[in-house]
């Protein structure tokens, strides 16, 4: 298990109020003795650099649209203190975690984890991180992923993650109660995908899993391929109701280039290069901002409204 030193000083932008700043930012490096800084103004992603590089922060706390943001003024300015980078909130996409890298040489650690169960559940670990995926089970934890009936499905296919742990979730008189918690298990409404090797990969909420004329597909994964794109700032990706497919998948992007049919052809040829092509988004918007949660968190359901 890795365990901090008194030495580390801490910054984020999770606010306490919400368990990844919590933990991130107040119980974990008071358990270990180490420091945390708050600064007196409010984050932004160029102030965030300057402040990490001026108090010799070691360990950054953080949402992935945060450090994507970043990035740019983290490779003009340079960390050199900083050590540690973690990720959690929303999925990360690989895209993201390599413009970091390449940004301050830092492989981020990425996790998931839920107010019901504290804090993260299956994270990566320094020096163990393996392209696309979250990590493995933290010690303690037990996690599979399982179909409907609650079974564990065989590796390499796409399921309900279901956790169980020191921690848990109990609502009492609450509906919430008959599909969080069955069996003993807690479901956390993601779905999820475990390799050979035990390696966890995020496919998306279960409510935002996309069906196109019988395919499953993941917004993350749609997303990180666009992220690749040169246009691509920023984008998230939903599901949409057809007649003839069930769903198509759509694609919300705030560009760096120009709005055009020659964009949004250029975008579509993108995916289909990377992807299946019955992944490409075959609807494009553009909006000059996404809707997102006070922690970062994109707002999904607000961009199926037309």
């Amino acid at each position: 298990m890795y365990w901090l030193p008194p030495e580390d000083i801490v910054m984020g932008s999770p606010p306490l109020a919400f368990t990844f700043g919590l933990g991130g930012m107040l119980l974990f490096p008071f358990a270990a003795g180490a420091s945390v800084y708050f600064p007196s103004i409010a984050y932004t992603p160029e102030a965030m650099v300057k402040l990490i590089s001026d108090k010799g922060a070691t360990i950054c706390y953080t949402a992935p649209t945060f450090y994507r943001q970043m990035a740019g003024h983290a490779k003009q300015h340079g960390l050199p203190t900083l050590r540690l980078c973690v990720s959690a909130g929303e999925a990360l996409p690989d895209a993201t975690r390599q413009l970091w890298k390449d940004a301050t040489g830092i492989d981020m650690l990425d996790g998931i984890g839920s107010t019901e169960m504290f804090h993260i559940f299956i994270s990566t670990v320094p020096g163990d991180v393996r392209r696309g995926a979250i990590g493995k089970v933290v010690p303690g934890y037990t996690a599979k992923v399982v179909d409907e009936q609650g079974h564990e499905v065989a590796r390499g296919t796409v399921g309900k993650l279901a956790v169980q742990g020191p921690t848990g979730c109990k609502y009492l008189d609450d509906a919430r109660q008959t599909h969080y918690v069955k069996g003993g298990w807690n479901y956390p409404g993601d779905a999820f995908m475990q390799d050979a090797d035990g390696y966890f990969f995020y496919q998306a909420r279960d409510d935002d899993m996309i069906i196109t004329a019988g395919y499953n597909v993941g917004a993350p994964e749609v997303e990180d391929a666009l992220l690749k794109h040169a246009a691509v700032v920023e984008c998230a990706v939903v599901g949409v109701p057809d007649e003839e497919r069930g769903m198509v998948v759509k694609a919300v992007l705030k560009p760096g280039y120009t709005e055009s049919p020659e964009t949004v052809k250029a975008l579509q040829d993108h995916v289909k290069a990377m992807l299946a092509p019955f992944k490409y988004p075959r609807q494009v918007a553009f909006l000059s901002k996404l809707p997102r949660t006070e922690t970062g968190k994109l707002q999904r359901f607000k961009l199926r409204t037309p």
